[in-house]
Formats: C-alpha cells, sequence, structure tokens
C-alpha cells in the first residue's frame, strides 16, 4: 500500500468510529484539514518547516527602504540598574558580536564602566573606593572581541550614582580623573579597537554643573588618548521622559521644540571643542514628534560643527512593563525620520537584550529578523 492511501484508509477508519453527532462534526473538520497537510507530510518525510504545512515558500516580506538609517552601533550594558544581567561568558559574547556584525554593526559602546559599587574592570582605583571586585573583566573581553570583529569601541565613563542622587553632573568628575587615565594607561594604548570615549552622564536641558562636567571630562579624555572623538547620549524631557520606577507612561509638562532648541544651544556652545557627537535618546517623544525634534538636533549640531547621531531605543517606553524589545514598526519609524534628518549614525540601546537572536527576551530575535528583513540582509 502506497503511503498516500495508508494515511486515507487511517483517516476514514478514524471517522468510521465516532460515536456522536457532535464528534462527527469536529473529526469532520479535522479530516478537511488533514486532507491539506498529509499529502506535504508524505512528501517531506520528518520535516517540520512552516513551508511544508502550507504548501508554499516563506513570503519576502523585506520593505522598501527610503530614507532610513542602519544601526551600525550599539550600547554594551552589563552593570545596569533596570534591565537584567544575562550572566554571559566570553563564549556567549563572541556569538553576539558575530550577530552584531552581520547586520553591519562596525561600533560598540561600554555604556559606563561602573555604576555605584559594581564596576567593569578591575579598577584599583575605584576598588580602593569600596567597589566590589568583579569576577570578569569586561573591558578587556569587549576590546579582544572588538579586536576580533575590526569593530570601534567607545569606552563609557564611570557614574557613581551622586548625580541621580543630587542633580548636580559635577559630582561626576572627580573619579573620572583617575578612571581616565587608568583606563588609557591599562588599556586605551594597547588595543587597536579603542576608538574614543562615551561621556556618560545623561541630562535631558539645562541641568546643574552639566557644561562644565562635560566640558573637563571630554577634554581630559581626549588629552590622554591623542585626540579620539568623544560623545553624549542625553534625552529629549519630552512627555515619555518619565522615571523608570513609576506608574506613568507619560507627563503633563513636556519640553517644547523651542525650548529644547534654545537650551540645547546653550549647552552644544558650551561643550562643542571637546565632544564629538551627540546622540539623542529617540524614546521619550511620541512618533508624530520625530520630525520637528530632529530637524532641531541636526540645525544645532551642524551649527556646531558636531556629527547628529540617534540613540535609536530598542526597547518599548510604551508599556507598563518595563522594559521590552521594541514593537517592529516603531523602531523602523524612528530611523525613518532619523535618515529624514540626515541624521550622521544610528546607534542603539541596546542590541544584546533587545534585539540579539541569543537574548533572554524571545521577542528580540524576532525584531532582530524584521529589521534584516526590511534592510534585505542575508
Amino acid at each position: 500500500m502506497g503511503h498516500k492511501a495508508y494515511w486515507l484508509n487511517l483517516i476514514l477508519l478514524y471517522i468510521l468510529n465516532m460515536s456522536t453527532r457532535r464528534d462527527f462534526l469536529k473529526k469532520t473538520a479535522l479530516f478537511s484539514a488533514s486532507m491539506v497537510t498529509a499529502p506535504s507530510l508524505i512528501a517531506g518525510g520528518s520535516k517540520t518547516d512552516s513551508s511544508l504545512f502550507f504548501g508554499q515558500e516563506r513570503l519576502n516580506t523585506a520593505s522598501t527602504v527610503e530614507n532610513a538609517l542602519r544601526i551600525s552601533g550599539t550600547f554594551l550594558d552589563e552593570i545596569s540598574h533596570d534591565i537584567p544581567h544575562q550572566n554571559w561568558s566570553e563564549k556567549e559574547w563572541d556569538q553576539d558580536f558575530l550577530h552584531m556584525r552581520a547586520i553591519g554593526i562596525d561600533t560598540v559602546i561600554m555604556i559606563r564602566s561602573g555604576y555605584r559599587k559594581f564596576i567593569t574592570y578591575p579598577s584599583k582605583y575605584l576598588l580602593g573606593k569600596g567597589c566590589y571586585y568583579p569576577s570578569i573583566d569586561l573591558l578587556d573581553m569587549f576590546l579582544r572581541l572588538a579586536d576580533k570583529y575590526s569593530m570601534k569601541f567607545y569606552f563609557g565613563l564611570y557614574d557613581s550614582g551622586r548625580y541621580w542622587d543630587t542633580g548636580d553632573l559635577s559630582w561626576e568628575i572627580e573619579d573620572n580623573k583617575y578612571v581616565i587615565d587608568e583606563v588609557w594607561q591599562n588599556y586605551g594604548s594597547k588595543y587597536k579597537s579603542f576608538g574614543g570615549w562615551y561621556i556618560s552622564g545623561e541630562i535631558s536641558r539645562a541641568t546643574k554643573g552639566a557644561i562644565d562636567a562635560f566640558h573637563a571630562m571630554g577634554k581630559q579624555c581626549k588629552d590622554v588618548s591623542g585626540g579620539l572623538p568623544t560623545f553624549i547620549s542625553p534625552w529629549i524631557d519630552g512627555k515619555k521622559a518619565v522615571m523608570a520606577n513609576g506608574n506613568s507612561l507619560t507627563k503633563a509638562d513636556a519640553v517644547s521644540v523651542d525650548e529644547h532648541e534654545r537650551e540645547w544651544n546653550e549647552i552644544f556652545d558650551g561643550i562643542h571643542d571637546v565632544v564629538d557627537a551627540c546622540a539623542f535618546q529617540d524614546g521619550h517623544i511620541d512618533y508624530d514628534e520625530l520630525d520637528a525634534f530632529f530637524t532641531v538636533n541636526k540645525k544645532l549640531a551642524d551649527k556646531y560643527g558636531m556629527q547628529c547621531w540617534t540613540n535609536a531605543e530598542s526597547f518599548d517606553r510604551d508599556m507598563p512593563i518595563k522594559f521590552l524589545p521594541i514593537k517592529w514598526d516603531k523602531l523602523r519609524m524612528k530611523l525613518e525620520a532619523a535618515g529624514r534628518a540626515g541624521y550622521d549614525k544610528a546607534i542603539t540601546f541596546e542590541f544584546s537584550h533587545f534585539m540579539s537572536p541569543q537574548s533572554a527576551y524571545l521577542q528580540a530575535g524576532h525584531l532582530y529578523n524584521r529589521y534584516k528583513e526590511y534592510f534585505n540582509i542575508k
């Protein structure tokens, strides 16, 4: 007996053994579905690909790419206070760098070298201040992997937490005087991938001590490294600029475009000689506000000879659960807006948690696939 005849006889016997009208209706439906799927199962043996069940090849969902800006950089965050640690070894990190390279990421940024007492490398200075000894030297590992995959690495400065406690960014200057010198001597001068500095203090508008702090730390970074580039990544004080540990998703006292332009004109005027790029976080404003704010950001950066980057957040600020991978259409709209505004580069916070195929979040791998489809990355 052929395979197809065997399946048909088996299904018919199953129907004949029904005892009630309800069973008949249910199993007739099963029979109809089986008639569609059985030939594919017979022809395909043990394969389970979805194209076998539906009798057609997977559809090509790649969209037409107009002005969307590709993501070419990502933060690396394993010193965090609001997203989970993935507890990867070098094996997992190596695989993640490979996933990054596959979509064109050429820049990795360690978001901070330490936060309060947790640090990414065994800093003699910070250990002496009471910080905890790290089980792995993440800084050395990230630099080795950046070398391996021909990426540029940006070092994120130390965050003592005192700025968040006091609102005064100048508290971060003193510790970083030692951290900057220590890191350049022990790491920066030894790895070809060490390509710049990230001044990790995050502000949104006129903030106490911000201009002086950015200038002091930016100048020292440049002085010790022979002028390597520096950048900052502030947020826009929009309607979604709410505390991560709060219950609200929006606020009423959002900054206007004019206020944003006026305040950042003053900040850029005070830092542009030692800060080379500004990557505004894009998640604190609504999607129909992107063009207005992005146009101002590019205008200000051009005025002061700075590069205008976007920090395309790949997590979703619109949900009460903080934080999960973003809906693809939201990320797409932000990258398209950055392209329309003529931005120079797109980085993201951050690939490993919210876009990586091996993230703790299953949705991250799906976002990775949608991104690849959109940009037709094979």
